[in-house]
Protein backbone atom coordinates (compact mmCIF):
# COMPACT_ATOMS: atom_id res chain seq x y z
CA UNK A 1 0.00 0.00 0.00
CA UNK A 2 0.95 3.42 -0.90
CA UNK A 3 0.28 6.32 1.49
CA UNK A 4 -0.70 9.97 -0.11
CA UNK A 5 -1.08 12.88 1.36
CA UNK A 6 -2.64 16.14 1.03
CA UNK A 7 -2.31 19.50 3.52
CA UNK A 8 -4.94 22.18 3.31
CA UNK A 9 -4.82 25.41 5.35
CA UNK A 10 -7.51 27.63 7.47
CA UNK A 11 -7.73 30.06 9.93
CA UNK A 12 -10.22 29.72 12.74
CA UNK A 13 -11.33 31.07 16.26
CA UNK A 14 -12.30 28.62 19.23
CA UNK A 15 -12.92 29.25 22.80
CA UNK A 16 -12.78 25.98 25.15
CA UNK A 17 -15.28 26.46 27.87
CA UNK A 18 -17.35 23.58 29.89
CA UNK A 19 -20.42 25.45 30.65
CA UNK A 20 -20.92 23.25 33.27
CA UNK A 21 -17.41 24.17 35.55
CA UNK A 22 -16.95 28.04 37.54
CA UNK A 23 -15.00 30.32 35.59
CA UNK A 24 -12.19 29.88 38.18
CA UNK A 25 -11.97 25.51 36.85
CA UNK A 26 -12.53 26.80 33.14
CA UNK A 27 -9.47 29.12 33.08
CA UNK A 28 -7.52 26.86 34.85
CA UNK A 29 -8.02 23.90 32.82
CA UNK A 30 -7.75 25.41 29.41
CA UNK A 31 -5.59 28.09 30.08
CA UNK A 32 -5.70 30.74 27.65
CA UNK A 33 -7.85 29.05 25.52
CA UNK A 34 -10.80 29.65 27.92
CA UNK A 35 -10.38 34.05 26.62
CA UNK A 36 -13.77 35.22 26.91
CA UNK A 37 -13.42 36.69 23.45
CA UNK A 38 -11.94 33.97 21.65
CA UNK A 39 -8.89 32.98 20.40
CA UNK A 40 -7.19 32.09 16.98
CA UNK A 41 -5.36 29.52 14.93
CA UNK A 42 -3.21 29.02 11.20
CA UNK A 43 -3.97 25.48 11.43
CA UNK A 44 -3.01 22.78 8.98
CA UNK A 45 -4.77 19.65 8.37
CA UNK A 46 -3.28 16.28 6.38
CA UNK A 47 -5.61 14.04 4.73
CA UNK A 48 -3.33 10.69 4.49
CA UNK A 49 -5.09 8.16 1.62
CA UNK A 50 -4.02 4.44 1.76
CA UNK A 51 -4.28 2.79 -1.22
CA UNK A 52 -2.80 0.67 -4.45
CA UNK A 53 -2.08 3.07 -7.51
CA UNK A 54 -4.03 2.74 -10.47
CA UNK A 55 -2.42 0.87 -13.40
CA UNK A 56 -3.69 3.32 -15.85
CA UNK A 57 -3.08 6.54 -14.04
CA UNK A 58 -0.54 5.56 -11.18
CA UNK A 59 -2.50 7.69 -8.90
CA UNK A 60 -3.56 6.21 -5.52
CA UNK A 61 -6.12 9.22 -5.63
CA UNK A 62 -6.35 12.25 -7.64
CA UNK A 63 -4.57 15.12 -5.90
CA UNK A 64 -6.39 17.47 -7.65
CA UNK A 65 -9.80 16.21 -7.01
CA UNK A 66 -8.96 15.66 -3.36
CA UNK A 67 -7.92 18.86 -2.63
CA UNK A 68 -11.60 20.44 -4.11
CA UNK A 69 -13.32 17.73 -2.21
CA UNK A 70 -11.14 18.84 1.32
CA UNK A 71 -11.71 22.43 0.46
CA UNK A 72 -15.35 22.24 -0.35
CA UNK A 73 -16.57 19.77 2.38
CA UNK A 74 -14.27 20.92 5.27
CA UNK A 75 -12.09 24.47 4.66
CA UNK A 76 -14.74 26.38 3.10
CA UNK A 77 -17.13 25.47 6.46
CA UNK A 78 -14.49 26.41 8.94
CA UNK A 79 -12.23 28.85 7.38
CA UNK A 80 -12.24 32.18 8.85
CA UNK A 81 -14.93 31.14 11.13
CA UNK A 82 -15.63 30.96 14.65
CA UNK A 83 -15.87 26.85 15.64
CA UNK A 84 -17.93 27.32 18.29
CA UNK A 85 -20.37 29.52 16.95
CA UNK A 86 -20.67 29.68 12.81
CA UNK A 87 -19.72 25.57 12.35
CA UNK A 88 -23.05 23.46 12.15
CA UNK A 89 -21.08 20.10 12.49
CA UNK A 90 -19.76 21.44 15.76
CA UNK A 91 -22.87 22.30 17.79
CA UNK A 92 -22.69 21.52 21.17
CA UNK A 93 -19.67 20.01 21.50
CA UNK A 94 -16.30 20.84 22.74
CA UNK A 95 -14.20 23.28 20.31
CA UNK A 96 -10.67 20.50 20.69
CA UNK A 97 -8.87 19.78 18.28
CA UNK A 98 -9.54 16.26 18.98
CA UNK A 99 -13.19 16.87 18.34
CA UNK A 100 -12.85 19.00 15.03
CA UNK A 101 -10.87 16.03 13.93
CA UNK A 102 -13.16 13.23 14.31
CA UNK A 103 -16.03 15.70 12.56
CA UNK A 104 -13.90 15.81 9.47
CA UNK A 105 -13.35 12.78 9.28
CA UNK A 106 -17.40 11.68 9.32
CA UNK A 107 -17.58 14.05 6.43
CA UNK A 108 -14.59 13.09 4.30
CA UNK A 109 -14.23 9.22 4.67
CA UNK A 110 -17.76 8.42 2.70
CA UNK A 111 -16.61 10.81 0.01
CA UNK A 112 -12.91 9.77 -0.01
CA UNK A 113 -13.66 6.26 -0.51
CA UNK A 114 -16.09 6.90 -3.37
CA UNK A 115 -13.47 8.67 -5.05
CA UNK A 116 -10.38 6.24 -4.38
CA UNK A 117 -10.71 2.89 -6.20
CA UNK A 118 -8.46 0.42 -4.37
CA UNK A 119 -8.08 1.90 -0.92
CA UNK A 120 -9.57 4.90 1.65
CA UNK A 121 -8.75 7.48 4.25
CA UNK A 122 -6.08 6.30 6.28
CA UNK A 123 -5.68 9.28 8.79
CA UNK A 124 -6.13 12.80 9.33
CA UNK A 125 -3.73 14.84 11.29
CA UNK A 126 -4.81 18.65 12.19
CA UNK A 127 -2.00 21.24 13.30
CA UNK A 128 -3.66 23.68 15.51
CA UNK A 129 -0.13 25.04 16.03
CA UNK A 130 3.44 23.86 14.76
CA UNK A 131 4.34 22.38 17.97
CA UNK A 132 0.51 20.83 18.95
CA UNK A 133 -1.44 18.51 16.59
CA UNK A 134 -3.89 15.34 16.74
CA UNK A 135 -3.74 12.07 14.53
CA UNK A 136 -6.91 10.32 14.05
CA UNK A 137 -7.14 6.90 11.88
CA UNK A 138 -11.12 6.65 12.34
CA UNK A 139 -13.34 4.51 14.85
Amino acid sequence: MVHVCRKEHFNAAHKLWNPKWSEEKNKSVFGPCANENWHGHNFELIVTIKGKPDAETGFVVDLKQLSTLIRREVIDKVDHKNLNVDVPFMTGKMASCENLVMEFWKILQPQVDELVKEGGLYKLTLYETPRNFVEYYGE
